[in-house]
């Protein structure tokens, strides 16, 4: 018998390989870490398959990893804050310019990606550090007297989170106000309405939805980062990335560097439900895509 066009043969075997993938390098990885969650610590590097929740009664009665977790969460929702107040701007005037090739504006928005993260954020060494750029102007100008501490702090690691996550702001905001029929706009205007009273009224709630699927991007890839505050931040401003790194790699610690690693996964994968459950996460997909 042949394949019928909409078979459920044919829908299963496109998707096969898709699933096989998915399982093999999402769900059985998680499986796994989950597992050793379960397992005993004996030393560095050894560790034993008897069934045990040490690891969890550890975490969840240990206030070293609350702390750790609190000022992670703190971080990223003061980047993805940070990002939504000063990523909605230049959305908006790409949005709105009529500036025939807006496509280079756009251009010039993914060009940083076209750069190692890593490389990216080695350069805010050269711009905070006692000799970097900043202090370099200020000692030159008299402005200051000994350079400003302003390397290896958590403003440091915010500045370079900034740096990554504001383009995805950035163009989340702008593909949802590219979806806006500006008909409703200008019936706004012919209704008696002002240029920010249309904003407002119009503009402003129709692209709440790219406004909250940055918001939400940028503070899972923020709580989720390892290389910025690692590069940036002092031994007082690492994230939970670095907690589970230093757990995993110098303590050689793989049960509990497991169980840090699905607590994390599981929080982050929470905030992201909710999202999806109010608000849908297509918006993300057409931000990432754009």
């Amino acid at each position: 018998m042949g394949w019928k066009l909409y078979d459920k043969r044919l829908a299963w075997a496109l998707v096969a390989p898709a699933l096989v993938l998915l399982l093999l390098l999402l769900l059985l990885p998680i499986a796994v870490m989950t597992a050793y969650t379960f397992f005993t610590f004996v030393t560095a590097g050894v560790e034993q398959a008897s069934l045990t929740f040490d690891n969890w009664k550890e975490f969840l009665t240990d206030s070293y990893y609350s702390g750790f977790l609190v000022n992670t969460f703190r971080v990223g929702a003061v980047t993805a804050v940070i990002c939504g107040l000063v990523g909605y701007f230049p959305a908006y005037f790409i949005w709105a310019t009529t500036f025939r090739h807006k496509w280079l504006l756009l251009l010039l928005l993914i060009v940083p990606f076209w750069i190692s993260f890593t490389i990216r954020t080695f350069s805010w060494i050269h711009i905070l550090g006692e000799q970097g750029l900043i202090n370099v102007v200020l000692l030159r100008l008299g402005i200051i007297n000994e350079p400003l501490p302003m390397l290896y702090t958590e403003g440091a690691v915010i500045m370079g989170l900034l740096h990554f996550l504001l383009p995805y702001m950035i163009l989340n905001v702008y593909v949802s106000l590219e979806s806006i029929d500006r008909t409703l706009i200008a019936a706004a205007r012919s209704m008696g309405c002002t240029s920010a009273q249309a904003f407002r009224e119009v503009t402003l709630p129709l692209s709440l939805p790219g406004l909250g699927a940055g918001l939400l991007l940028c503070f899972v890839l923020a709580a989720g980062s390892y290389v910025t505050p690692q590069l940036l931040g002092g031994s007082r401003d690492a994230l939970f990335g670095n907690l589970i790194y230093d757990t995993i790699m110098s303590q050689l610690n793989w049960p509990m560097g497991a169980t840090l690693s699905i607590v994390l996964f599981v929080l982050l994968g929470a905030v992201a439900a909710a999202y999806s459950r109010y608000m849908g996460l297509s918006q993300i997909m057409k931000g990432l895509s754009a």
